[in-house]
């Protein structure tokens, strides 16, 4: 039964979109990235595989081009063995009941992420104050309710795994929300970021719309604990990833990668905090 599940009462569709929407990349010979309009979601499997994973779960009303990448990529009547979330903000989970409709599988997050995917707690409201451009003022807009999975979401092992997913490990990185968790994998050294960094400068309307490749902090507007926040950007720095795909922006890899996360920890105040806001402290 479904009936249990539904979205908040600011839940809508948001005509934001970006030149790289509807864009694909296999990353890993098993990782493939699609963005959908400003955000990304991921397939773990080899393709024509069973028992892939669906990471986060894009915009409002993107089911349809999620489960049409999905079937291309492993095969019709092929169902994930899970959706694992990143955190429950509106465009990581913005299609989520549709998808659990369809295929009828189980949701995995963080504790501390549960009651915003319960309908226990709204969001904090995006902070339109921050500076950095005019996604971030028009964040007021983005809906912050909580949605209520009901017994269709369930808490990440304990141990760190990832159900289905050998190999791999969860890791919690939170700031950005107190949940938000990050995907690992030791052996070649990929990481799924989620919104811990990001590799666009997500407050601006023109770095979303083109996708200019930039090493960024969590997005301004729905960060809330900024110390918290900077300690997850060092905790994925130490990993030394070779790949990393952020919830937004492209992937990115090998040097740049580096490069580029060992200055967003150096100069994380200047870079990722904003210089006022609501969450600022």
């Amino acid at each position: 039964m479904h009936e249990d599940m539904t979205y908040g009462e600011d839940y809508h569709f948001l005509p934001v979109t970006s030149m790289k929407s509807g864009f694909g990349q296999e990353v890993q010979p098993d990782l493939f990235c699609l963005t959908i309009q400003i955000v990304n979601v991921c397939f773990i499997g080899e393709p024509g595989r069973k028992n892939w994973v669906l990471v986060d779960a894009g915009m409002p009303h993107a089911a349809d081009e999620i489960i049409s990448v999905a079937e291309e990529r492993f095969g019709a009547n092929n169902a994930p063995a899970a959706i694992l979330l990143t955190h429950g903000h509106f465009d990581h989970v913005g299609s989520i009941i549709e998808l659990v409709k369809h295929w009828n599988v189980p949701v995995y997050a963080h504790p501390l992420e549960l009651p915003y995917l319960t309908g226990e707690r709204n969001y904090p409201t995006p902070d339109a104050t921050v500076e950095g451009g005019l996604v971030a003022k028009l964040s007021p807009l983005f809906p912050n309710d909580a949605i209520d999975l009901g017994h269709h979401v369930s808490t990440l092992p304990e141990d760190g795994s990832l159900p289905r997913l050998e190999g791999w490990r969860w890791i919690h990185t939170p700031g950005h929300t107190p949940g938000h968790v990050s995907f690992y994998r030791e052996s070649d050294r990929t990481l799924l970021a989620g919104d811990a960094f990001v590799t666009v400068k997500q407050e601006s309307l023109w770095s979303v719309i083109t996708q200019e490749l930039e090493i960024s902090g969590p997005p301004r507007y729905l960060t809330t604990d900024w110390t918290k926040a900077s300690d997850s950007v060092r905790r994925l720095e130490a990993l030394k990833p070779a790949a990393a795909v952020t919830g937004h922006g492209m992937p990115m890899t090998d040097q740049l990668l580096a490069d580029s996360l060992e200055k967003l920890v150096r100069e994380f105040d200047s870079i990722a905090v904003p210089e006022h806001g609501r969450y600022v402290q």
